[in-house]
């Protein structure tokens, strides 16, 4: 008697590249908006984030994203809904 077992491979990939993509995006919206001068400020060499970015690179994917989502709450930010992009330019003030 042989046990076969069927496993959806393309869904299984596509989950896994949009918890990729969710990871990437709160590390560059964190990146983007955490740089600025006031008291919520490190951006990039904040530790938590480089430790959840690392999380996402090995594959940790919930654990690098519930990291960053939490990192966003203790300081202050809304965390965006995911697919929301992050801009890449400055915000042109005066507009």
């Amino acid at each position: 008697m042989a046990l076969v077992l069927m496993v959806d491979l393309g869904a299984s990939a596509q989950t896994r590249a949009e918890l990729a993509g969710r990871c990437a995006q709160l590390v560059a919206f964190y990146d983007y908006y955490g740089r600025s001068r006031s008291n919520n400020s490190d951006g990039a060499r904040n530790h938590t984030r480089i430790s959840a970015n690392i999380d996402c690179e090995r594959g940790l994917l919930e654990t690098g994203i519930a990291v960053m989502e939490e990192l966003l709450r203790k300081k202050a930010f809304d965390v965006p809904p995911s697919g929301q992009p992050v801009p890449v330019e400055p915000p042109e003030y005066g507009e």
